[in-house]
C-alpha cells in the first residue's frame, strides 16, 4: 500500500488559530540551546530571543500548520525571517498565531528537474488583536532524481 501524496494548500489558505504561551522556562532553555548567557533571557521578565518564535509550531493543533504538499524526503527549509512590530514578547505573554500560505513558485534545479517553493508567514498577535511579530519561512522541495517515481 502506498501513501497518498499530502494535499497542497492554495495560496491564501490559512491554518487554524492557536495560542502560544510564552513561558520563562522555555525562553531560558532556548537561550541555553543557543549558548547565550544574555541576562535579558532569564528571570520573571525575560524577553524572547528573536528566533524563539520558531518554537511556536510545537503548539499548533491539527489544522494549524499549512500543508505545502511537499515530499518530506526532498524538503528543505530555505529561508527564515522575523519581523517585530514592537518589543519582543516576554515571559507571561500569550500570543495568538496563524499561518498563511502567501506564495508558490518553481525554479529549474541546477541538476535538472524542477524545484518547488512555498512561502508561509505566521502572524503572532496579542489577545487584543495587535500584530506583535511575523515569521516568514520559505520551504523548498528539491527536484526529483531522474527515474524516481
Amino acid at each position: 500500500m502506498t501513501t497518498p501524496p499530502p494535499q497542497s494548500a492554495p495560496v491564501g489558505a490559512t491554518g487554524t488559530e492557536y495560542e502560544v504561551p510564552v513561558e520563562r522556562g522555555k525562553i531560558s532553555e532556548f537561550a541555553a540551546a543557543m549558548q547565550s548567557e544574555n541576562p535579558a533571557y532569564q528571570g520573571l521578565q525575560a524577553i524572547t530571543p528573536p528566533t524563539f518564535l520558531a518554537c511556536a509550531a510545537r503548539w499548533a493543533p491539527e489544522g494549524g500548520r499549512i500543508e505545502t504538499g511537499f515530499e518530506r524526503a526532498r524538503l528543505l527549509h530555505g529561508e527564515q525571517e522575523y519581523v517585530f512590530h514592537g518589543p519582543p514578547p516576554r515571559a507571561g505573554d500569550t500570543l495568538i498565531a496563524r499561518e498563511r500560505l502567501i506564495d508558490r513558485y518553481t525554479k529549474a534545479g541546477k541538476r535538472g528537474g524542477e524545484m518547488r517553493f512555498a512561502v508561509v508567514t505566521t502572524e503572532f498577535r496579542s489577545p487584543a488583536g495587535d500584530l506583535v511579530a511575523e515569521a516568514r519561512a520559505t520551504y523548498i522541495e528539491t527536484a526529483a532524481k531522474e527515474g524516481a517515481k
